[in-house]
């Protein structure tokens, strides 16, 4: 079975045939949860020739207060990725430092949410880029600057008085991409208290990973990791997880299998449990 949406995902051999192309931009998008990795030191001492920094945490709302890396309005973000050289005219694709993982997907869904649909994400990422022996360097790009037209699909976005609405009518599914302890509220929750959204069920985003370097699964094997979490493809789904980064891994991985309009929500775990009016399922709850 092959993707049905095979544009979101470029090979290492793909890359490497077309990164002299003055129409290619490469970006790194790599994130670490606060007190990881310091990805923009790595990024700085080595990174694919010609590939931008994206940083999703710059690249973000300025009124979120202290929610991380929420989506900006469209000026913010058109000013913020000219500057890179992303925009009309060029094909983007997103790497990550520790392969598929979700802030390269974010990337994806952040330019494809503003309409900038010639995007793809490096499947495998920095780590099978340098298991290739394939080159890198430290170079600091100046790409010139590009226009960005702003085409918002407000299809591919979610909000918090939204969610709240979809738990009460449940017209849309919600998929959460969080590991099975943290949607259960038996593990640590990294943005609060531990629980779940009522009525959400849980597709953790490793699930649609494999192999040594995290590319992507096979399109057979993503969707039955789709029909096992008991999400109906011919139903509106909106992804979510602990703050809306690995939420872009579910959305996509459906993506490649034909699902073009799975919703993020945006604030995700760490904006719900904040707010004292949302409800909240936690424990063995159901």
């Amino acid at each position: 079975m092959s993707y049905t949406n095979p544009d979101a995902l470029v090979s290492t051999d793909w890359l490497a045939g077309h990164i002299s192309a003055p129409d290619i931009r490469v970006v790194d998008a790599s994130w670490a949860a606060p007190g990881g990795t310091d990805v923009k030191a790595a990024y700085k001492d080595r990174h694919i020739p010609g590939a931008v920094f994206f940083d999703i945490d710059d690249i973000a709302a300025d009124d979120a207060g202290d929610l991380p890396h929420m989506m900006p309005d469209a000026v913010k973000f058109s000013s913020k990725v000219r500057k890179l050289g992303l925009g009309d005219g060029v094909r983007v694709v997103v790497y990550d430092q520790n392969g598929i993982s979700a802030a390269a997907c974010r990337v994806w869904w952040m330019l494809r949410h503003f309409g900038h649909t010639d995007v793809a994400v490096l499947d495998g990422g920095l780590p099978k880029w340098l298991a290739e022996n394939r080159p890198t360097d430290d170079i600091a790009p100046r790409p010139p600057e590009q226009h960005f037209t702003v085409r918002a699909n407000s299809f591919l976005l979610r909000d918090i008085d939204q969610i709240k609405a979809n738990v009460i009518s449940g017209r849309e599914q919600l998929a959460d991409a969080r590991s099975a302890g943290r949607f259960a509220g038996t593990a640590d929750e990294a943005w609060g208290a531990a629980g779940r959204i009522p009525g959400s069920l849980n597709l953790p985003f490793t699930e649609l990973l494999t192999g040594p370097h995290k590319t992507m699964a096979p399109a057979d094997e993503i969707a039955a990791r789709v029909k096992a979490a008991g999400i109906d493809r011919h139903k509106p789904i909106i992804a979510s997880c602990g703050s809306g980064v690995t939420a872009c891994v579910l959305a996509l991985g459906l993506y490649l299998i034909g699902e073009k309009e799975v919703a993020v929500y945006d604030g995700s775990w760490a904006e719900w449990v904040r707010d004292p009016s949302t409800p909240k399922v936690t424990g063995a709850e159901s």
